[in-house]
């Protein structure tokens, strides 16, 4: 469509707004620009208002969650400047581990680098301190778990398999 074309088509609007009354001109200017006005609030000014009110709120997740990564950072950087642990000794760590934390509840199998656990009835809180037991101390870590959650007398207690992997030899 040429411009021409586009000013011809007016043309009927234009004869029509000039048969129009003053008042009734300036009351749909004035409608027109209540529009314009709603249309502006809201595709410009209501967003950014609602981002302007929850900027606070998410300013403070994001900063707990970057004092979190670096706490997770700064536990990485430990682990890492930690001396290499030989099979041995990582498997030795790990039976002293297991044998007294979670006692009688839990059997140590040995298959070239991987141990398995198998627990029975053994309390989250003591598999919760092997599990920090033997990250730190035998450098295991876990790669299969096989865990159901039974009800005991102490309070909640796991049964099933851990599978954890050692360092190599």
């Amino acid at each position: 469509m040429s411009l021409t074309n586009a000013f011809q088509s007016l043309q009927p609007l234009q004869a029509r707004w000039s048969q129009l009354a003053v008042r009734e001109r300036n009351l749909l200017g004035l409608a027109a620009a209540l529009v314009l006005a709603t249309l502006l609030w809201q595709l410009g000014v209501a967003p950014a208002l609602a981002t302007l009110r929850t900027a606070d709120a998410q300013a403070t997740a994001l900063d707990a969650q970057f004092q979190h990564l670096q706490t997770l950072q700064l536990q990485a950087r430990g682990l890492q400047k930690q001396p290499v642990l030989s099979y041995d000794d990582a498997m030795r760590a790990l039976t002293i581990a297991t044998k007294q934390t979670l006692g009688t509840t839990a059997q140590l199998s040995m298959a070239g680098e991987r141990a398995t656990v198998t627990l029975q009835g053994a309390s989250a809180d003591a598999l919760a301190q092997w599990l920090v037991q033997a990250r730190l101390n035998a450098r295991a870590v876990p790669t299969e778990a096989r865990l159901v959650r039974a009800a005991s007398v102490e309070g909640a207690a796991w049964n099933g398999t851990l599978v954890m992997s050692l360092p190599t030899r």
